[in-house]
Formats: C-alpha cells, sequence, structure tokens
C-alpha cells in the first residue's frame, strides 16, 4: 500500500493497472500485458477512481478508455512513481550489479531487421541474464504508452521529458541486382532514368516525412510497386526487375545488390534514440544505450556504404 499526505491509501496494483489502461486503451488489452483477467482489471480502475474521487477515464466502445483532464494529471504522478519504484527495485535486489531484468527496444524497420537484431544478440550474450523485446516497425514507437524503454527514429522528438541523442547518419543509395542492370538500357546519367522503373513508398502513408526522397529522383508514373515496409521493398528490388533507393546498410551486406550513379544518388538521413527523462537512473537501460551508442559508431562504415559487414565491439 501507498499514502498520500491525507492519509489516503492506495494500493500500487490500481496503479499499474491504471498506467497499463492508459497506455493501451483498452482494458482487455491491458489485461492481457497484465496477466490478469479483464475484470480483475476494471475493478482495480474502478476502486482507484473511488479512492480519488474522480473520474480517470472517459469510456467509449469507438475509442476505448481515454484519460479525462483529472486522469492526464495523474498520469505523469503515477509514470514518476512507477520510475521510483523500479529504479528503487533494481538497486535493491542488486540487479544494478548482475544487469538482470527486462529490456524493450523499438526501431524503424530496416534498422531493427539489419542493425539492431544482431546487435541485440551481442548485447545478451554479455548480459545473458537480461531478457530482451526487439520492435522493428514501419512507425513511431510511443515512449508515453511505454512501448518501449529506448526507440531509435528518424526524427528527434520535439517534446516530451526524454533524454535525447543523435545516434549516428547513414547513406542511402539507387540500387538494382547485377542481373537487371546487365539486361536493361545502361545508366550513365540520372537523364538514363527515365528509361527504368522504381520501387517505392506508398506516399499518403509514410510515417515521416524523412522518408519522402524517391520523388526527387523520377518521375510517379515510373514507380510501378510500392510498399509501407522497406523489407518488401528490399526483397522485391532482389527480383531484378526494377530499382529501388535503399540504406545502404542493407545493401551492402548483399553482394547482389549495385550501386547506380552513387556519385549522383546519395542521401543522408539520420537515427535518433530516446528513452523516457526517468531511466537515467535505471542502469541496466543504461548499459544499453552506452552499448548501442558505441556499437554504432563502430559500423558508421556500414551505415554510410563504405564496408559490407557488420562490426562488433571486442
Amino acid at each position: 500500500m501507498l499514502i498520500n499526505a491525507q492519509g489516503f491509501m492506495f494500493d500500487w496494483d490500481g496503479i499499474r493497472y491504471f498506467l497499463e489502461v492508459a497506455r493501451t486503451q483498452r482494458v482487455s488489452a491491458a489485461a492481457q500485458r497484465l496477466g490478469v483477467q479483464h475484470t480483475t482489471v476494471s475493478r482495480r480502475i474502478y476502486t482507484l477512481e473511488q479512492e480519488l474521487k474522480t473520474i480517470l477515464f472517459n469510456k467509449s466502445k469507438a475509442t476505448g478508455f481515454t484519460l479525462t483532464e483529472e486522469g492526464n494529471r495523474f498520469f505523469t504522478y503515477a509514470e514518476q512513481l512507477e520510475s521510483t519504484l523500479l529504479s528503487a527495485r533494481e538497486d535493491m535486489s542488486g540487479q544494478s550489479q548482475t544487469f538482470s531484468g527486462h529490456l524493450r527496444v523499438g526501431s524503424t524497420e530496416g534498422f531493427g531487421n539489419y542493425i539492431l537484431a544482431p546487435l541485440m544478440t551481442d548485447f545478451q550474450r554479455r548480459f545473458p541474464a537480461i531478457t530482451l523485446d526487439i520492435m522493428p516497425v514501419p512507425r513511431f514507437i510511443s515512449l508515453s504508452k511505454r512501448e518501449a524503454d529506448i526507440a531509435i527514429s528518424l526524427e528527434r522528438p520535439q517534446r516530451g521529458p526524454y533524454l535525447c541523442t543523435k545516434l549516428i547518419d547513414y547513406s542511402l543509395k539507387l540500387y538494382g541486382t547485377a542481373s537487371y542492370l546487365a539486361s536493361k538500357p545502361p545508366i550513365q546519367t540520372a537523364a538514363d532514368l527515365a528509361e527504368h522503373t522504381f520501387i517505392g513508398y506508398v506516399e499518403e502513408l509514410l510515417f515521416s516525412d524523412r522518408l519522402r526522397y524517391l520523388e526527387d529522383i523520377v518521375a510517379a508514373h515510373r514507380v510501378i510497386f510500392k510498399s509501407t515496409s522497406i523489407i518488401a521493398q528490399y526483397h522485391a528490388v532482389l527480383q531484378g526487375r526494377s530499382l529501388t533507393i535503399l540504406p545502404c546498410f542493407m545493401a551492402a551486406q548483399n553482394p547482389s545488390l549495385q550501386a547506380v550513379l552513387e556519385n549522383e544518388i546519395t542521401l543522408t538521413r539520420s537515427f535518433w534514440m530516446y528513452c523516457h527523462e526517468d531511466l537515467r537512473q535505471s542502469r541496466r537501460v543504461m548499459a544499453l544505450w552506452d552499448y548501442l551508442k558505441r556499437s554504432v559508431q563502430l559500423n558508421e562504415p556500414l551505415l554510410r556504404g563504405e564496408a559490407p559487414d557488420l562490426q562488433y565491439l571486442d
């Protein structure tokens, strides 16, 4: 039990359940994440609202459970309490010494599959008592909903209580398979691209304007295959029927792909890494933060298209 200044006693489970409902906006989803029945979650939320003498959620079949103004205010305090308790548990249990526990990292799809996943297996080799969730998805990760402990994104967050660092710049180039380039009209200048077809993103479904680059290179009608997934684009170009722009850290690892007009068509984007400011106190989070920073910097040649293989820290 937790006792506030007015002498009211709060059950930590009630606050924990409140946070999960606030983040998922569904009692059923919160119950699944907590490993309990949805009726248990509903009962805890009701009890907490009675203790606080306020309504924390607007409830709707269409939008689910959305925070009221009072709920938003309480959410801020509840997150601070959650962070304090997690840090205390880490220190008191000795986790700060052994680096045990669970961590979740979210990132963009290509980086998550081609850089993050192999690096995380190496991190886990170094810290076998830590369990990991890796989330490579074609969208932004919501730290406000605690979808991850650390997020790696194409854009720096504009607001929020985040610890943030620029992870690295990376390059993208135009690629095709050797068989495609041998069978199609030669490409000596940018004007020659008009004779070729391309693979790209579905523009209206882009989650970031930082992915809007193909339209500056070729006419829209030459883009005959589109996908919201960079992994799908990668596998499509390997079929040898079109060209596409790919991050160098993906394409450089496959010798069947060749860069086209690389002196003329090279794009630069950035990855940003951030986490909640309160996780600065978590030593296992900071251990992963430092490992990712150093590992990604070690692989700058691969991310710039100047090396073919991923390297690991000694």
